[in-house]
């Protein structure tokens, strides 16, 4: 939702890399922003009501971004998407940090403008959790954002670590860093960090998209 500069970034870099696009603007103009060659759907309309997400093809969407000029269209739009018609991969931007935060309560992953990039985006609509955020200047060894299997919530950190074999760098909770010690435990709406080895990565992705092994 949202065909401003960075709705229509975002858009044609999905499209470049092979999925399907559809993008909701209320403004028809605003769909020039995507040039000659985007080949998605262009849907007039609010983003927030439930007919133009339909037909925009809501019902079999993967992920859904609201990413217009508004703060309230985006997170009213957002939770239509995750709690009307299920979507789970859902992130809204938002101008305002301190509001952002609340968001992150309500369970809406939320990108503040001034740390807003499309890469920032992209990591948390889709299962890449194996793009790196930081790359040493060899290429082995790399920090990336890696989406965690909700049933680990409530299990150390620590525990992470020793299953997925790296370590958590850092951890993101409502907006804010922390590095874990060994006590932290895992909270919903957590973003993980991990510090591993490069050839590591799609093996560590598999293991936290699971439920955690028993005790």
């Amino acid at each position: 939702m949202g065909c401003g500069r960075v709705g229509a970034s975002l858009a044609r870099a999905l499209e470049r890399v092979g999925h399907e696009v559809a993008i909701i603007d209320q403004d028809e103009l605003a769909f020039r922003r995507l040039g000659g060659t985007f080949e998605g759907r262009r849907v007039v309309g609010l983003g927030f009501d439930r007919d133009t997400l339909r037909q925009a093809g809501i019902q079999d969407a993967y992920a859904f971004a609201a990413v217009s000029s508004g703060d309230n269209s985006n997170i009213l739009a957002a939770r239509v998407a995750r709690e009307k018609f299920g979507i789970e991969n859902v992130v809204a931007r938002i101008y305002d940090p301190g509001r952002a935060e609340i968001y992150q309560r309500l369970g809406i992953p939320t990108v503040a403008t001034v740390k807003w990039t499309s890469d920032q985006v992209l990591r948390r609509l889709l299962p890449q959790g194996h793009v790196p955020e930081f790359s040493d200047p060899s290429g082995r060894v790399v920090i990336a954002e890696m989406p965690v299997n909700a049933k680990w919530v409530g299990r150390r950190v620590f525990d992470i670590e020793q299953v997925v074999g790296g370590r958590v760098a850092f951890v993101t909770r409502l907006g804010e860093g922390l590095v874990p010690t060994a006590e932290t435990v895992h909270q919903d709406g957590d973003l993980v960090h991990f510090a591993l080895d490069r050839a590591r990565l799609a093996e560590a992705e598999r293991i936290l998209d699971a439920a955690p092994p028993a005790h």
